[in-house]
């Protein structure tokens, strides 16, 4: 059955993870563009604050919330049943909310890594099966309608970190490669019943978001993200742009996509350049905000989309951009490759002449 999605504008979306960061950057954006959101996050106090912000722009009414861990095994029921009451029922469904940690994998106690899984792993493939049982459960004649196929959309938040681990991260490394693993079987499985779901993984490159404060540190130095990052706004473009037209796959950040390709092509060389100065390029003497600091069981103060260490901050993706234009993309780059060939052309038309230029300077000179 082909997927048409709705225009954003007639959309209700669910996010989790909404009250930093990427998640706070795609609600901020999506309520501007006309959706409806259900909010999900752990901080209740920063949840009340994001919709009083965001209802002081005339938006009120397009914005709800619900103070749930995605961690715990019900929240996902408790999500549907409020999108229910709220707005009949949601159209997009968006896994955004992870834990992190900073240090190596033999000082990070067990349960630490389990709550990494818990809340980034465990916590999109709830919500996602849950998301999967509402769309599944629509027909064009309920008021629960998506598209005008009943159509819908689940998008998983994964990492460039889902194809290469990075140093110092190992649980979340871990994590988003589950993500990736589970995002993929589903979207088969999904194609095989031939149902109108659209399912996107987005893998960020590192972006300059909270999440340097907001992780349990083990490492000797305060913690940040290594060069280079990106505005966590160009996340919620590529999540906005998948909520209305279908894509297996968007990669936001060029450099994160070469670091995927290059491991892909010199695994051995990435793993010894990750030795040698991977811990160092995510150390900073920045101290980390002791009101945000450690996140991992407990909510820390929150409402940021980025962070404050000052480092210099990519505000365009033009691999994200060649993404989600892919004619203009070829065509710029067709363009440019026709220039190429003329200018080589021509260089080629020339050099003849250049060689009897030279010749008939070097016989003036022999005289």
């Amino acid at each position: 059955m082909p997927i048409s999605l709705k225009p954003l504008a007639q959309q209700r979306l669910v996010i989790t993870g909404a009250t930093s960061g990427i998640g706070l950057a795609i609600a901020e954006a999506a309520v501007e563009a006309g959706a409806r959101v259900l909010l999900a996050a752990r901080n209740a106090d920063a949840l009340a604050e994001i919709k009083q912000r965001l209802d002081s722009r005339q938006l009120a009414d397009k914005v709800v919330t619900l103070a749930v861990d995605v961690a715990d095994p019900d929240y996902a029921e408790r999500l549907v049943a409020e999108a229910r009451t709220r707005f009949g029922g949601f159209d997009t469904w968006i896994n955004d909310a992870a834990a992190a940690t900073f240090g190596t994998l033999a000082e990070t106690p067990i349960e630490d890594h389990r709550r990494v899984f818990e809340v980034g792993y465990w916590g999109t493939v709830t919500g996602s099966l849950a998301a999967l049982a509402h769309l599944r459960a629509k027909s064009p004649n309920s008021g629960l309608n998506g598209g005008p196929n009943g159509s819908g959309a689940i998008i998983n938040i994964g990492s460039v970190l889902s194809n290469r681990a990075m140093i110092q991260q190992g649980p979340y490394s871990a994590m988003k490669h589950a993500v990736k693993g589970f995002t993929d079987a589903l979207r088969t499985e999904i194609m095989e019943a031939e149902l109108p779901i659209s399912v996107t993984l987005i893998k960020p490159a590192a972006m300059h978001t909270p999440y340097p404060d907001h992780a349990r540190n083990r490492m000797d130095t305060p913690a940040k993200l290594p060069p280079v990052v990106y505005d966590p706004r160009l996340v919620a473009r590529a999540v906005l742009f998948a909520a209305e037209t279908p894509r297996r796959e968007l990669t936001v950040g060029g450099f994160g996509a070469g670091a995927a390709l290059g491991d892909m092509l010199f695994p051995g060389l990435l793993d010894k350049a990750m030795a040698l100065f991977g811990t160092r390029v995510q150390q900073t003497d920045r101290e980390t905000p002791p009101e945000t600091e450690d996140n991992l069981y407990e909510a820390r103060s929150d409402g940021n989309i980025e962070n404050d260490e000052p480092q210099y901050v990519r505000r365009q993706s033009l691999w994200l951009e060649a993404q989600l234009r892919p004619l203009a993309a070829v065509g710029i780059a067709g363009a440019g490759l026709g220039l190429l060939v003329a200018g080589l052309a021509a260089a080629r038309h020339r050099a003849p002449d250049r060689a009897a230029r030279r010749a008939r300077y070097f016989a003036r000179y022999r005289k």
